[in-house]
Order: structure tokens, then sequence, then C-alpha cells
């Protein structure tokens, strides 16, 4: 990949494509640079195709099949191997990369068709998103210790992904400079580096103001961070300390209940559209590129539909 990688990084992709061939993994870094700078791609994305483009190789190469000239044999070995392996989800995926990677070899003329072409994946059950009901949210929000620096940071950080929907990538990478919080928004960097404004309420910004009155104390002398959010050494919190961070408000609340990091920005979602936002406003708001993608949430509020109906119909009462 084109972008600067660490030593350990540049081992563990030696290490990933020892014994294949050369022409193999050329055309799939070649694949991957294209990937980044015409489709935006991010560094999590083009690692993720490249790890399921390897194990394709590995299994290739272990049936004796040509990359370059992959038939119905390769399409089987590869089904094979992954259903023995994987859950649907994650198979559908590494499909999606081989097609990906395929396509442009066809129109670099690498390949002289493409084998995955009209390939379909598993069927994958349609799951729900996750969710809090307003009062266990509210709960989560006032569970850390705003009287500790680590706590006011904890709350700034639960409040904004309430307040925002925000990706945990997307609220990690924010810099303070991305906040405005005079016109209370912040400009985020969602997927394919794409930009957009996302609204503030007045809590979140409380909470957040609470914390960077704090903020320079984790700093260590001298040193200049831009990061919004950090940690007790000064960094950029990372995704899974954010995951910690939820798991610890979790506990003190006592949640009986899981809860995933992305489950916040769901219920951003859901709480908006059955407090009546438009469908289009929250595609908006969650920097979706697909109408059909937000539409999940709808499913969500089927439910609490039902009984408003059944409550209020004339002709559904007994």
């Amino acid at each position: 990949m084109t972008r600067g990688k660490s030593d350990k990084q540049t081992s563990g992709d030696a290490t990933a494509t020892a014994g294949l061939p050369a022409t193999w993994v050329q055309g799939l870094d070649e694949f991957l640079a294209w990937m980044e700078v015409s489709r935006s791609a991010s560094p999590h994305t083009l690692a993720a195709y490249r790890n399921d483009c390897i194990e394709l190789f590995g299994i290739l190469r272990h049936g004796g099949h040509d990359a370059f000239d992959a038939g119905r044999p390769a399409v089987e070995a590869f089904f094979a191997t992954l259903h023995r392996h994987h859950a649907p989800a994650t198979i559908a995926r590494k499909l999606a990369a081989v097609r990906c990677l395929y396509r442009f070899w066809k129109r670099r003329g690498r390949v002289a068709r493409n084998p995955w072409a009209g390939v379909r994946g598993p069927k994958q059950e349609q799951r729900l998103p996750d969710f809090l009901p307003v009062d266990e949210m509210f709960a989560l929000l006032l569970a850390p210790d705003d009287t500790t620096d680590l706590g006011t940071r904890n709350r700034a950080i639960l409040e904004m992904l309430y307040a925002g929907g925000f990706r945990v990538s997307e609220l990690t990478g924010l810099d303070v400079h991305d906040v405005d919080r005079a016109q209370g928004q912040a400009i985020v960097t969602g997927k394919g580096r794409k930009e957009r404004v996302v609204p503030i309420g007045s809590k979140a910004l409380a909470a957040l103001d609470a914390w960077l009155e704090v903020r320079p104390r984790l700093l260590p002398r001298g040193r200049v961070q831009e990061a919004l959010f950090l940690g007790q050494r000064g960094t950029r919190l990372t995704v899974r300390q954010v995951a910690r961070i939820i798991d610890g408000a979790v506990d003190r609340v006592a949640l009986a209940r899981h809860v995933h990091p992305h489950a916040l920005r769901h219920t951003f979602a859901t709480h908006l559209l059955e407090g009546g936002a438009d469908l289009r406003d929250i595609q908006e708001l969650l920097g979706h590129a697909r109408l059909a993608t937000t539409q999940r949430y709808t499913h969500v509020t089927l439910a609490r539909l039902q009984e408003v109906y059944d409550r209020a119909h004339p002709r559904a009462r007994d």
C-alpha cells in the first residue's frame, strides 16, 4: 500500500505473502493502490481486502490453481474452505474483496475473464440494529464520575457519541479544531474520507467544555497534541480504548446487556426516527451513502408503532 508503513507492518506483509508468486502479489499491490487513490479506501478497508485476497491466493496455490486463470474449480475450492472457517457475513465480505480484485484485473488486462462475476455469497440473516431505550441511554450518560479528569473525559465521549451518531473511529479521529462550539457542530471525516457536518446538542457541548478545561492536564509538558480525546499518556484515544470506556459505564449502571460501541450510533438514529425526524435527514447525519442502510432503523420502531396503532385506531380496539 502506498501509505507509509512501520517496519513491523512491512515484515507482516512479507510473512503473509511468503511463497506466493511475485506476479500475484504485484497484481494485488496495484489493486490496493488503485483502491486507495480512486476509491479513497480507508486503511482498515485496505488491510481487510489485502488479507482476504491473500487468503484466496493461499487456497489457489494449495489447490494448484493459477490466480490469473482461475475457473470454476478454484471458485469451489475457495468457498469450501471459507464455509469451514467463517460466518456468512465474513464470507460475503471476502467475496466482495475478491470480486473487486478481479474486476480491476480484467480492466487492466491481467485476466481474460472474471470467474467471480455472478457468484452469489451465502444468504445472511438480517439483524436489526441494537439500541438502548431512552432511560437506559440517559443512565449510561450519567455513569462516569465527572469529579475526575478521566471521568469528565468519559462523560464527554458518551455525550458526543449519542449527540452526533458518530462512528467510534470518527470520534477518535476528531481534532480540537474540528469542533465549532459556537455553532454547535463538528466536521467529521467518515468512510471514503467524505466530510460531513454533524450538529452537537447543548448537553454534549457542556460536557465537552468541561473536558476541554481539564484536557491540558493529560498532556505532558511541552507536548502539542491535536486530538480531541486523549488517553492517560496524552496520546490520541483508540477505538479499543473507547470500547473499554463504554464497558466501564455499562458496568457502573449495571445494564443487563452488552453494549457494543456502535449501539450508541444505532440509539442516536432510532431515537431521532421515533422523535419524528425524516429518514433522509438521518441518512445525512449518519453519513450513509445509501438510503437502504438507514432504512434498517424503520424496522426497529415497528413494534412500538404497532402498539400506538392498537391503542389509537378505532378499528384496532376490542
